[in-house]
């Protein structure tokens, strides 16, 4: 009976235990709110406060919701602090503000300005102060350190109270030294030194001579770039299995510079195979297109000449009336063999028409200087070849950071939308200039230049030159597409003194102005014609001038009409590996003015890569010829012939010459035939040192003055030599050792030569 009872007592009370647990929260509370007061607001209303919480007057007293409304009130951000009592019936809400930036500034920032830093930040004037945000806002400014290189900048925020309830906000910022390359390391790569591989990427090691340039401090998209800096290089060499392991940038113990570490797989080198287009585009013969292939059987393989074959037949098809194509390389890699069959098919298209051209991004430059680079318009049939020419192109203004060409669906599903989005960049230019020549001695230059006036596109330049023996003032304009045509058109006008004193015994001034105008005759092909009209003036000749020279004393005006042809598919404009140069032109003068004459200059060059394209022969001839139209050449319309166009030889060294007073007159004929090989010297390719050595023959004669005082002898001269190159940060300096193996007795030689100049 015990039990029974005790087994009774247990089970009640487990029953009313589990009822009472499972009765609502509110339920347990009988307390009814008559009252929510809020305490310590000072700018935030109260009726404010109570709009984030969850618990009411005349509502019971829950707990739960008290919790939510704490949490509530915090993510607000206004709030330092809120705590939530109970008195009774009341229930009472005490907040601590968060205090007002009044002012925020920077200190020790001396390489970002504060415009910089207040665009990366969040916090404003006037705006609530949370820890949370002022921590935020130091690891923004951290990261600008560490994009321009500083990776031992630090940030500490101090505050400054003030009255009712405001802070002034001062980012104490220790910028430390800039964080640069130690030392960029390479490994796998087997068949390319560490120097050559440093030559292909944008990332330098640091040295003394890179304070102008920042890309010997790391950052990180810039190893992302360089990672496919490589893949393209290897690609064009022939390694299609070429792949970036990994690129490691480790920070040295004490923060002073990076280790950058580029694992690489080359694999084998291929060669192209078989080479075939196919066309499945009716009355379309695929062999009409193979003169566009520039992939040939037998050749190392290049990924860069399969894009350019794909956009030539696809720029050749789109002039064919076909402008709706695909032009897609098929790869068929033969691993045995090595090598790399590509067939190029031309499918045909969707049929798809450009709706509309949005231009975005442009401030100062105006719309259709954008619009007349696009090989594309509103209403033109859709070509994928036109729209990369045409980013191409307006990426050639050299008036943008940043050129974005992209595409998006239009209105209709044959419609598309192109979309030009730029970044403008400064196009004004002051530049101030020194250097040293041993042919034009010590020389300073000052020039203002505008390349893009008014938004216009037109080119304005204004330059100052003075040097020992010459001073030059000149002003040019330039406006590229005259009369709305791809048809530039622009002037120059311009004062010259010379000294020829050292080589002829006189002074020569030249004031005038030309008219020219450039057009494109096809690709790789350029015409440019010319008027100009000059007074030349021969004076402050030298007691024993000869009397050739006395006799060409005064004044002269000519006025002469030209053209030039130019030819030209060099790679490169500055150091050519490969490619070709042809120049010819003609210039009549006797359009008016005392002097009639016609000179026909012509000019070739060939760049041949003999190892890579780390050796390379050059071939080239240099040559003129100008006679008289019913009277003598004057002196100052003759060819000299020395210096920088003949090494070996001084300025004006070679040619017909007074042998009394060793006086050089010029001549009306000559020509300079160079051969020379480029090759490194054994150093990193960032230092930019390249050797040189070169044959110069030529020679300089005819002259119409019969005076029997005059030497003119047609003999080959011919000198060799070597040289260095020179890009260093000061501006390029050339220096040529040449030995003249060929001449004549009255020659004038200069062993040694020496070009250096800079602006800055």
């Amino acid at each position: 009976m015990r039990v029974f009872l005790l087994l009774a007592v247990f089970a009640f009370a487990t029953l009313s235990t589990v009822l009472t647990a499972s009765q609502p929260v509110s339920a347990q509370s009988s307390v009814i709110i008559s009252e929510v007061r809020v305490e310590g607001n000072q700018r935030i209303e109260a009726d404010t406060v109570r709009s984030y919480l969850l618990i009411t007057a005349g509502a019971p007293y829950d707990r739960s919701r008290v919790d939510r409304s704490l949490k509530a009130l915090f993510n607000t951000g206004l709030f330092a602090d809120v705590t939530i009592r109970q008195e009774g019936d009341v229930v009472i809400v005490n907040v601590v503000e968060n205090p007002i930036i009044n002012r925020l500034a920077f200190e020790g920032n001396q390489r970002i300005e504060d415009e910089v830093l207040t665009a990366e930040i969040q916090l404003r004037p006037r705006i609530v102060y949370t820890r949370a945000r002022v921590q935020n806002d130091v690891q923004r400014i951290i990261t600008v350190y560490r994009r321009s290189g500083r990776f031992a900048a630090t940030v500490e925020p101090k505050v400054i109270l003030l009255p009712e309830n405001r802070v002034d906000l001062v980012f104490e910022i220790n910028e430390g030294e800039e964080t640069g390359i130690k030392k960029i390391r390479f490994f796998g790569n087997d068949n390319f030194s560490d120097s050559q591989l440093l030559g292909e990427i944008s990332t330098e090691e640091t040295r003394w001579y890179n304070f102008l340039s920042d890309s010997d401090t790391y950052d990180p998209d810039r190893l992302t770039f360089d990672r496919e800096l490589l893949r393209k290089f290897y690609l064009s060499k022939g390694y299609a299995d070429f792949r970036v392991v990994s690129a490691i940038a480790e920070l040295t113990p004490d923060r002073d510079g990076f280790f950058i570490t580029f694992a690489v797989e080359e694999g084998p080198k291929y060669k192209f195979g078989e080479i075939d287009v196919k066309s499945e585009i009716k009355d379309l013969s695929p062999e009409a297109l193979l003169e566009q292939v520039t992939t040939i059987e037998g050749e190392t393989y290049n990924a860069d000449k399969i894009e350019d074959t794909i956009q030539k037949i696809t720029f050749e098809l789109g002039k064919l009336g076909y402008a709706f194509v695909n032009v897609r390389p098929r790869i068929d890699r033969d691993r045995e063999n090595l090598t790399i069959a590509v067939t190029y098919e031309v499918n045909k298209g969707p049929r798809v028409y450009v709706e509309r051209i949005n231009i975005t991004g442009n401030v100062r430059t105006l719309d259709y200087v954008i619009r007349r680079e696009m090989k594309l318009a509103e209403g033109d049939a859709f070509n994928t070849a036109l729209l990369r020419l045409s980013q191409s192109r307006v990426r050639g203004l050299d008036f943008f950071e940043k050129v974005e060409v992209t595409q998006e669906e239009g209105t209709a599903p044959d419609k598309t939308i192109i979309n030009v989005d730029v970044q403008e960049k400064s196009t004004g230019e002051l530049s101030v200039g020194a250097g040293f020549s041993t042919t034009e001695s010590v020389s300073a230059n000052l020039q203002i230049r505008e390349r893009n006036l008014l938004g216009r596109g037109q080119d304005l330049r204004f330059g100052i030159s003075v040097g020992a023996q010459s001073q030059t003032v000149d002003i040019g304009f330039t406006e590229p597409y005259f009369l709305d045509r791809d048809l530039s058109a622009g002037f120059d006008i311009f004062r010259t003194v010379r000294d020829y004193q050292d080589e002829s015994g006189y002074d020569l001034e030249r004031t005038g102005f030309v008219l020219r105008s450039g057009f494109p005759i096809r690709e790789y092909v350029r015409g440019d014609v010319f008027y100009s009209l000059v007074n030349e003036k021969i004076d402050n000749l030298a007691s024993n001038a000869p009397v050739s020279i006395q006799k060409a004393a005064g004044e002269y005006l000519i006025s002469s009409v030209g053209y030039t042809i130019t030819i030209s598919d060099l790679d490169d404009t500055l150091f050519p590996t490969t490619g070709s140069k042809y120049t010819f032109g003609q210039i009549l003068s006797g359009l008016g003015g005392d002097v009639r004459s016609l000179a026909t200059n012509a000019s070739y060059v060939r760049f041949f890569p003999v190892y890579e394209n780390d050796v390379v022969l050059s071939t080239g001839i240099t040559g003129g010829y100008i006679f008289g139209l019913g009277e003598d050449v004057i002196l100052a319309q003759r060819y000299n012939v020395g210096g920088r166009n003949f090494r070996g030889f001084d300025n004006r060294g070679i040619g017909p010459r007074d042998i009394a007073s060793g006086d050089a007159l010029g001549g009306n004929a000559y020509f300079v035939a160079t051969a020379e090989l480029r090759f490194p010297v054994g150093l990193p390719d960032e230092y930019g040192v390249l050797g040189r050595t070169f044959l110069d023959v030529g020679t300089l004669t005819t002259i119409d003055d019969s005076d029997p005082g005059i030497v003119d002898d047609a003999s080959i001269r011919a000198a060799v030599g070597v040289g260095l190159n020179w890009v260093s940060p000061f501006g390029p300096i050339q220096i040529n050792v040449a030995v003249p193996v060929l001449k004549e007795d009255y020659d004038k030689e200069e062993i040694f030569q020496l070009d250096f100049g800079t602006r800055f």
